[in-house]
């Protein structure tokens, strides 16, 4: 099935664009298939521009709306003074046949088995089917954090299909345990956590008096969650963004039995239902020949075991499947893909050979996608001229001028 739909608002005019594709790539024998999405922006007077393929960050997110906000996420503008931008949303989100609670009635082992088709090379093969039906010989891409992963599975099968690659925190680790990555991210919430608490010395005691709230099971988010010691740390998440120290300053500031305080705590945590996937299989994302087997639990140092003040990022908890009435439902699930041995994800010596050009934004103190792998990775592919800035934290995407800086770099300009 193919449909295609037309809007328009102010300047812009969206393609809507449904194509249906094979669940398992590679496998003629296997008759299911799901519907892949993507919304094709185009400013007026661009109509024969070249397409910029968006890969959103997640694992588990869909692509931003163009009309949000109001006028779409915050580069699109940039965007599209040099390209047509396909806003695709990954196999299992958005109106790409969605994951969610309602697939719980195909039982753990049918869903646990069709969980293991979203990954990243699977979504590079969507993207080569929506280059096709658009009519594209060739495209470019920007992929945000997971949507970089998704750019180097590109670079591995499909790089000719690339003329430029923009990639935003997203160099991620080739060829690693899945516990290297995140041994590291933990080295880096530390130094985060304690640049926090120098600036504000009064909310390590605040957070002392959370935690201690949490160990007793007083407090009860909105939903019902009597919040553990691990998901009250995860708000540390924050930190990772250029504005999330304030998000932080702000919740700690407030008293911890008020309405406010139970709310912006629901907010300000960084895994939730509304997207089980980035829960369920985020692990996966850095598991590139391995089975995660709760990697972020099992290599937590001794010091932030013994210190809950420390705060934690994106690392996902076992326990959380116990506790977050979210995350209950999909127990039997996460338990299985925790175990399950993921294929081999990447091919160093393709990508190295990929002739990849383009730019790519790497975060100084970046601590999702850590800079010492990211530069490992950037050694692959020279092409890719590499801005190293601690200007901006992981969402500088979101949050400034990135895009434009990177396509200056790409075209040979000095960025600004």
């Amino acid at each position: 099935m193919t449909t295609v739909t037309t809007r328009r608002m102010q300047d812009l005019t969206v393609e809507d664009h449904t194509i249906t594709v094979p669940l398992v790539w590679g496998d003629a024998s296997d008759p299911r298939t799901i519907d892949v999405h993507a919304a094709v922006v185009i400013r007026e007077g661009g109509e024969n521009l070249p397409f910029l393929v968006f890969l959103q960050g997640g694992p588990g997110h869909e692509a931003p709306r163009p009309f949000h906000s109001p006028t779409g996420p915050s580069w699109l503008d940039a965007a599209l003074e040099h390209y047509r931008v396909v806003l695709l949303d990954q196999r299992g989100t958005g109106l790409s046949t969605p994951v969610g609670d309602a697939d719980l009635a195909l039982g753990t082992d049918a869903l646990v088995e069709r969980i293991t088709h979203l990954r990243a090379d699977a979504i590079v093969r969507d993207c080569e089917a929506m280059r096709e039906h658009l009519g594209a010989t060739t495209w470019n891409s920007l992929g945000q954090s997971f949507g970089g992963f998704t750019t180097l599975a590109y670079l591995t099968t499909d790089a000719a299909s690339l003329d430029t690659s923009y990639i935003t925190g997203g160099l991620s680790a080739v060829g690693r345990h899945p516990d290297d990555v995140y041994a590291l991210t933990y080295d880096k919430m530390r130094a985060e956590s304690e640049r926090y608490y120098r600036r504000f010395p009064e909310h390590r005691d605040a957070m002392r008096r959370l935690v201690d709230l949490a160990a007793s099971g007083d407090i009860v988010l909105p939903d019902g969650e009597v919040v553990s010691v691990s998901r009250l740390r995860s708000v540390g998440s924050a930190l990772g963004t250029n504005d999330g120290w304030q998000k932080l300053w702000a919740l700690l500031e407030l008293e911890p039995h008020t309405n406010a305080f139970r709310h912006d705590l629901a907010a300000a945590m960084p895994f939730d239902a509304r997207n089980p996937l980035y829960f369920v299989f985020h692990e996966s994302s850095y598991a590139d020949g391995y089975a995660t087997r709760w990697s972020a639990d099992r290599v937590e140092p001794d010091d932030f075991r013994d210190d809950p003040t420390l705060f934690t990022g994106e690392h996902v908890r076992r326990d959380w499947v116990d506790t977050v009435p979210g995350f209950r439902p999909w127990r039997d699930v996460t338990l299985a893909l925790a175990d399950h041995e993921w294929p081999k994800l990447y091919d160093a010596s393709a990508i190295a050979a990929s002739g990849a050009r383009g730019a790519a934004a790497v975060y100084v103190n970046d601590v999702y996608v850590p800079l010492e792998f990211s530069m490992e990775t950037a050694a692959l592919v020279p092409g890719i001229t590499t801005w190293i800035t601690s200007e901006h934290e992981h969402n500088g995407l979101r949050a400034g001028d990135v895009l434009s800086r990177l396509i200056d770099l790409a075209q040979g300009r000095r960025v600004r």
